[in-house]
């Protein structure tokens, strides 16, 4: 791009001031101060001198902010400490990528708004990234400033003695786990343990020696906090003395491979505690206390082994009156995942209580097919903007693959594009196109653009009627129904989503495809084309085609789909769970 274009960085910076002139810089470029780190960064020729083009000053210490400044005949970096040094690289890097060698002479400073900057990956519903996506994916994080990631995990680690839950999973072993540690390490981001302790346990239970220690006993059912009724399994149940060896076993096989001082221990949506085996219990001693008793008893399992826990505090926020019972350096995660979540008053309950709180907004991807533009953007500036606010010390970026992790990696990756901007530069105006071209490497910035909209093409069937559509699209939730069960919508509304997807597909607004990655490209087509095939399903259950050609047409175009699906997963992700993700396909009920 030329000079005069305004810079599009990822994450904005504090304060980016242009100033007259054009900086050329030379190939090689000579540096004068260590030029490992530098080398790291911008991966292009270097010579160390005296007099360098690049001019480093580093403050000793951890500090993160730093000062950049593009001069006509020289580039000056002044870093608070080697974690600003690595900020200020990862931004003239993409000065470097997005003007050449020819930059506009400029003034930034910059420094994070939140000390914790993290992303949570769920591994466990399904889809384990191969070594490479997942090495690929953390200089992408430190490209964004990023300093802190979790691998979500329910049986996706390779525990020795319990291997019929993971043996289908295609794990995580040992050895990559501290392979993946010593490369975030190198790239100045912590890689924190997470194996949820109590609940999300189903995949355990399936196996005839963990159901026992379940809560809930395999064909009962149960209220899943009022918003659904589940059946069988779920939670480990507190009081039975073989649950906590259990974790013991579990967590003193995993938290030696991390060097982070922390660990999540998971334990949200406990909902089935008291509704099963813990009844009596529940029923003397209160809810909150038994599930907080068996909270502090996984925390002291952390804490043995020299690992501040953090924890997903949705279920204790229900009985912030009890907060102070948990152990004193226990980090509550107040998570939320739409516009409307009261970030504020979860943190500042937490603080009041004596405990450090982060804020866990979502990108929105899961359960969705598209993604949730709207209620993302909204939930990302929500958990900014009020988590500043009330004190919040973190912010975790949750991607979550709920119901088989059906979403294609570039609706993850615009959304996860604009939590690191949100989580570095707060409130700030956030642009698209930055993420068009930092994250998808597309010069005509469009395709983030193209993402935001295919993420909202069912926005007014979300938005309708007396209760909004939580959590999910229309598209992905109408996929789910029987052919005749009742419906969001009626058959006008689903022919506008129709026209949105088909104008969508148009030639003119696909011109970022010559640009984008290959892999890139045939995900991006999946993803409209899955959607459309919903769309045009739910048109047809609805009266719209009711002839025989297009139900043939549905048929052919799942199986189309299936086919790319499968050929799409095992370009990034492990065989494991494939199948189980296949099948969410099978149970779609068409004509």
């Amino acid at each position: 791009m030329p000079p005069d274009a305004a810079p599009l960085l990822l994450p904005v910076p504090r304060r980016c001031e242009r100033q007259p002139g054009t900086c050329v810089v030379p190939n090689p470029l000579t540096v004068a101060g260590d030029p490992g780190p530098v080398q790291d960064a911008l991966h292009r020729p270097l010579k160390t001198g005296v007099d360098g083009f690049l001019r480093l000053a580093v403050a000793p210490g951890a500090g993160e902010g730093y000062h950049l400044a593009v001069r006509l005949d020289h580039i000056d970096l002044r870093a608070d400490g080697q974690p600003g040094l690595r900020h200020a690289l990862a931004t003239l890097e993409q000065l470097l990528g997005q003007y050449g060698n020819e930059l506009p002479c400029l003034a930034i400073d910059d420094a994070p708004a939140f000390a914790v900057r993290g992303v949570m990956l769920d591994i466990s519903r399904d889809r384990v990234p191969t070594m490479a996506s997942l090495e690929a994916l953390i200089p992408t994080l430190a490209g964004w400033k990023i300093n802190h990631l979790q691998l979500y995990m329910e049986h996706t680690f390779a525990y020795a003695g319990h291997e019929e839950v993971w043996r289908q999973a295609s794990p995580l072993t040992a050895d990559e786990v501290q392979r993946l540690d010593a490369l975030c390490q190198r790239h100045g981001i912590a890689l924190v343990a997470n194996q949820n302790c109590l609940g999300h346990l189903e995949r355990w239970f399936r196996h005839a020696r963990y159901t026992p220690l379940a809560e809930i006993s395999p064909g009962q059912s149960w209220d899943f906090g009022g918003i659904a009724t589940k059946t069988g399994p779920f939670s480990l149940c507190p009081g039975d003395p073989r649950s906590l060896p259990l974790i013991e076993d579990l967590l003193g096989q995993l938290l030696p491979n991390f060097h982070s001082p922390q660990v999540n221990i998971g334990c949200d949506e406990a909902f089935d505690i008291g509704q099963g085996r813990s009844a009596d219990a529940v029923a003397s001693r209160g809810r909150a206390a038994v599930y907080l008793e068996m909270v502090s008893r996984i925390c002291a399992v952390a804490q043995h082994h020299g690992k501040q826990p953090l924890f997903w505090a949705d279920i204790a926020l229900e009985h912030p009156e009890a907060l102070a019972a948990l152990p004193a350096d226990l980090v509550g995660l107040a998570w939320g995942y739409e516009g409307d979540t009261p970030f504020a008053r979860w943190v500042r309950q937490l603080r009041a209580a004596g405990r450090s709180a982060w804020v866990c907004p979502g990108t929105s991807c899961w359960r969705s097919i598209t993604g949730r533009t709207t209620e993302r953007r909204a939930n990302l500036l929500a958990a900014a903007r009020d988590g500043l606010a009330a004190g919040a010390e973190g912010y975790l970026i949750t991607i979550w693959g709920d119901l088989g992790h059906r979403q294609q990696w570039p609706v993850t990756l615009a959304a996860l594009a604009e939590g690191c901007h949100r989580a570095w530069s707060g409130a700030a105006p956030y642009d698209p196109r930055a993420a068009s071209l930092h994250a998808f490497g597309d010069p005509s910035l469009s395709v983030a653009t193209w993402l935001d909209a295919l993420g909202d093409v069912d926005l007014e069937l979300r938005q309708a009627g007396p209760t909004p559509l939580r959590n999910a699209t229309a598209l992905f939730t109408d996929l789910s129904k029987g052919l005749d069960e009742p419906w969001l919508g009626e058959s006008g509304d689903w022919r506008k989503v129709i026209n949105r997807i088909q104008a969508l597909l148009m030639p003119a607004c696909l011109s970022f495809m010559p640009h984008v990655d290959r892999l890139i490209g045939e995900e991006l087509m999946l993803a409209a084309n899955e959607a459309y095939l919903a769309a045009a399903r739910a048109g047809w259950r609805r009266a719209m085609h009711r002839d025989l050609a297009f139900a043939v047409r549905l048929r052919q175009r799942q199986d189309a789909i299936v086919h790319r699906y499968r050929q799409t997963w095992l370009a990034r992700c492990r065989p494991g769970g494939l199948e189980d993700s296949i099948a969410r396909y099978s149970a779609i009920e068409l004509p």
